[in-house]
This record gives structure tokens, sequence and C-alpha cells, in this order.
């Protein structure tokens, strides 16, 4: 299993303080056994932000990774995908890219298990907002998280 990490640090004003800054991106290898660790490379990130995340807000910005992380290594066909978080004080944004120009869309999901269709309307529901832009070598999809709070967590 490869997939590259770079966490973009910056140096706080005391010498020798290094902090993390709010932004991780990863390029992917795409196949399957890369979401557990894409999941857990997103927790890692999210522990680290100031003001830290409540709990529902962290597992939604999980979720949504997992979700789109699956997306593109089910869907896009290509050997790489790519995963950009970044935070400010009002959000979380994910953005998954991939070699596929194929547009995601809401599919009929599958109650016994086997072929999915939950996903994608997981994450529009889970998300302030949801955006996919087309490129010349596949595409990005781009949810937003509030930090107070998702959309789900105050129904």
């Amino acid at each position: 299993m490869r997939y590259e990490v770079s966490f973009i640090m910056s140096t706080a004003e005391a010498p020798r303080t290094v902090t993390a800054s709010p932004v991780l991106e990863l390029e992917l290898d795409c196949y399957s056994e890369v979401v557990g660790p894409a999941r857990h490379i997103a927790a890692t990130f999210l522990e680290r932000l100031e003001p830290s995340l409540e709990k529902d807000t962290r597992d939604a910005v999980i979720l949504v990774v997992s979700e789109l992380v699956t997306n593109a290594v089910r869907h896009a066909g290509g050997k790489l995908c790519t995963l950009r978080l970044t935070a400010d004080p009002e959000s979380v944004v994910i953005t998954v890219g991939d070699s596929s120009p194929v547009l995601p869309r809401p599919r009929t999901p599958d109650v016994t298990g086997e072929g999915g269709g939950f996903g994608w309307s997981m994450v529009c529901r889970l998300a302030a907002s949801v955006e996919v832009h087309s490129e010349a070598a596949g595409k990005t999809v781009t949810a937003v998280i509030s930090r107070q709070g998702a959309p789900d967590s105050a129904r």
C-alpha cells in the first residue's frame, strides 16, 4: 500500500515552535485499501485543529472523506486520486480529485448491502455545499462542512 502525505507546516512566532497549518494534501493510489488510511490521516489532521471541532462535525468530515475517496476508487478507474483538506474558522473543505470525467450522480440505494448508492446523497446531505468541477484531466469534488455542525446535526 502506497500513499504520500504532505502536511503543509508553518512556524509560529516562538523559536522552534512548529504547528500544523490547516491544510492537508494527499496523493493516493486508487484502490480500496487506501480508504481506511485516508480516514485515519484526516482524523489526525482534524485533531490538530484549534479550536477543536465538535464530535458531530468531526464525524461528518471523516464520513465525507471516506465517501468521496471511496467514490474515486470505485468509479474513477484511475491510478491516483488526490485528497485536500483545508480549515478556516467557519468550515472544513474536503476536495477529492480523480482522472474520470464522469460526474457523480445519485443512484437508487441497494438495500441488500451489495451495490452501494448511499454515499453521494449522504455527502450532499452532510455538507453545507457541494461542487463538482470538470477538468481536462478529470474532475474535483468539493464539499464544505460547517464548523458549527453539519446540516443533519441540527435536525
